[in-house]
């Protein structure tokens, strides 16, 4: 019997996946791969020095920040976007810049937030002005390009993840001895993590909200000092 290929919300579903999947690529023209998020310094400092180090560290960042931070804020900012709530927008936006820890971490999110915006208006997926927060955050950003293309809120989250890890071991592989096959391992030891950090971060209420990351705080704050660098500052 031949299987049923008429469009319908099935075309709906496919769309959406393959714009969650433009939006988390490597190749999206925003600047990500040029950002370390700490870990270089965590190199530097001998924190993170092999594949089993890398890989503690990136559980503990993945446990103690998004799962805690951007994850569950996404959830609210996709909601608000749906909702055209500007003013929860707003507010959600405004937390997240007020936990960033370091000017570094702000500076990488209001940047690539910048990038985005940018990218988006020159597809003309941008809401109208008055909607998007005045110099938003690339999570917000995000979250409104989730919602402009119909993306399921898990997916998102699932998607945004997955942008991280991608990112953290290309800087990895950049910064330290760490083979293309190692990190292809971190990815198999990490994906139930990933979803693990999902589920908490839908089940987690407003007053749960907040990074513990001091170790990150420092690394950050010393990558301006670092002697040589090859990531931004």
């Amino acid at each position: 019997m031949a299987m049923s290929t008429k469009p319908g919300s099935d075309m709906n579903d496919d769309l959406a996946l393959l714009g969650l999947m433009q939006l988390v690529s490597p190749a999206l023209p925003i600047g990500a791969f040029a950002w370390s998020q700490g870990l270089e310094s965590a190199f530097e400092l001998g924190w993170v020095k092999d594949e089993e180090s890398l890989g503690e560290w990136l559980t503990g960042v993945l446990d103690d920040g998004l799962a805690r931070c951007e994850l569950p804020v996404l959830i609210r900012l996709q909601g608000a976007w749906a909702a055209a709530d500007d003013e929860t927008v707003g507010y959600w936006d405004d937390w997240l810049h007020a936990n960033r820890e370091t000017a570094e971490l702000a500076a990488e999110d209001m940047r690539l937030g910048a990038s985005l915006t940018r990218l988006l208006g020159s597809l003309q997926l941008l809401p109208e002005a008055s909607m998007m927060p005045r110099d938003a955050g690339y999570v917000t950003v995000f979250a409104w390009a989730a919602h402009v293309r119909g993306v399921p809120v898990r997916q998102t989250l699932l998607g945004f993840a997955w942008s991280w890890l991608e990112n953290q071991l290309a800087v990895a592989c950049k910064a330290l001895p760490l083979g293309h096959t190692a990190a292809q391992r971190l990815v198999e030891r990490l994906r139930p993590a990933l979803v693990e950090a999902v589920d908490m971060a839908l089940s987690l209420k407003d007053e749960e909200l907040g990074p513990v990351l001091p170790g990150l705080a420092l690394a950050s704050a010393l990558h301006e000092t670092q002697y040589s660098r090859l990531f931004r500052s």
